[in-house]
């Protein structure tokens, strides 16, 4: 039997990937997993962009807020829970969709985790007290001295991801992006990736709007409602944290919103400088026709 084909659609924050996911759902009639590790949590909704209530109803969905914030969810997880279920879905499909911006989520599926060192568990001790004690300043410095390459494309924001690479490096002596990449997992399906491009110009455009839409239907109250689980994993992204300073009164509010526009299209440029690595990624205009895209489609099927 020919393999199956997982088409993977990516692209910045903003860009319209839900849209042509679905679109490519109804064309294929299959279902979609979602690759938005933001998008896992049922408590958080407005500030993650997860799909409305009427997408999800056009076409089945999977990984859409299925876990609570307070549930420990790796990208081992998802690697693990994704191909258990395709090897479901792949029963009944010769095609199945995934979707979303999280490229290290995305890579698990399609090529497997990157095998790391053991780690003794004092290395963590260790860096979580000093983000206490010292916030994560001088964590971001030790992590741009010591692998820059890794410092650009990740979200440096973020203390989880952070203290992971840091403790990889101080425990081992090498860079935390030296261990990436190493290991290809042979999978049983093809892959198509499809990734949505536009100019910078009009992804900031969109981004922009798009935060004030999320404010206009109520992200402040959303994150007034999670504010007590602010120190959370899940809850370490754009959209929530600046949220949580206007409301601890760190900031006004105006300056919340501007602070997640900025983080925001940071971002996304740090989604493109991950995509744009991958060589195998198929480009398509924000804008192409439907019809064009399909015709790209099933011209990379053929190749495979």
């Amino acid at each position: 039997m020919a393999p199956k084909t997982l088409l993977v659609v990516v692209g910045a924050t903003g860009i319209g990937k839900t849209a042509l996911a679905i679109q490519l759902a109804l064309h294929y009639k299959t279902e979609i997993l979602s690759a938005d590790s933001r998008q896992f949590y049922a408590e958080m909704n407005i500030g993650t962009a997860v799909p409305a209530p009427e997408e999800l109803q056009m076409v089945p969905h999977h990984f859409i807020q299925h876990k609570n914030i307070q549930e420990p969810y790796s990208v081992g997880d998802f690697e693990r829970d994704a191909l258990a279920l395709l090897e479901q879905l792949y029963k009944v499909h010769n095609l199945v969709i995934m979707v979303g911006g999280s490229g290290l989520y995305i890579d698990a599926v399609l090529y497997g985790m990157d095998s790391f060192p053991k780690i003794d568990p004092s290395v963590r001790e260790a860096l979580n007290k000093e983000l206490v004690l010292h916030g994560i300043g001088s964590l971001q410095e030790e992590l741009t001295n010591a692998d820059p390459d890794y410092a650009q494309k990740v979200d440096i924001q973020n203390p989880h991801r952070v203290l992971r690479a840091l403790e990889v490096w101080r425990a081992s002596g090498k860079p935390y992006s030296s261990y990436l990449g190493r290991k290809k997992n042979a999978r049983s399906f093809n892959a198509v990736i499809v990734g949505i491009d536009a100019e910078r110009a009009v992804i900031y455009q969109r981004i922009n709007e798009r935060v004030d839409m999320m404010m206009e239907a109520g992200l402040l109250n959303e994150a007034e409602g999670l504010r007590q689980y602010k120190d959370i994993n899940a809850l370490q992204t754009v959209g929530y944290k600046e949220l949580f300073k206007h409301l601890e009164g760190h900031c006004t509010l105006e300056q919340a919103i501007e602070e997640i526009k900025k983080n925001s299209r940071r971002f996304a440029k740090r989604q493109g400088t991950w995509f744009r690595k991958n060589k195998s990624i198929v480009w398509v205009s924000h804008d192409k026709p439907f019809g064009l895209i399909l015709k790209r489609i099933e011209k990379e099927r053929k190749k495979l």
